[in-house]
């Protein structure tokens, strides 16, 4: 029975990738690529989370906004009572 090329080029390809795992600055190339696939998915992972520290940010500064501008509509209250504390008086000993 006569192997199709598809066979061919995977059997082909099987035999290259069992060469290049023998071959010493191959595999220190293959470690390379796996060690910038994980930082790069560590650090998709901290720009994600900084995309929504920053929705955060952009709406607490809307809230922030808002209340400033409450505040300076409505002016303090001018007849409002101003409450303080007397000082408590201490008994002394005789």
């Amino acid at each position: 029975m006569a192997k199709s090329p598809l066979d061919r080029l995977a059997s082909l390809g099987e035999e290259v990738l069992g060469k290049a795992q023998q071959n010493p600055a191959a595999h220190r190339l293959l470690q390379g690529a796996m060690q910038l696939k994980d930082r790069v998915d560590d650090l998709s992972k901290r720009v994600r989370g900084l995309e929504q520290m920053e929705k955060r940010l952009a709406q607490l500064e809307k809230r922030l906004s808002k209340m400033e501008y409450a505040a300076k509509k409505k002016p303090p209250p001018s007849g409002a009572k101003k409450t303080t504390t007397a000082a408590k008086k201490t008994a002394t000993k005789k």
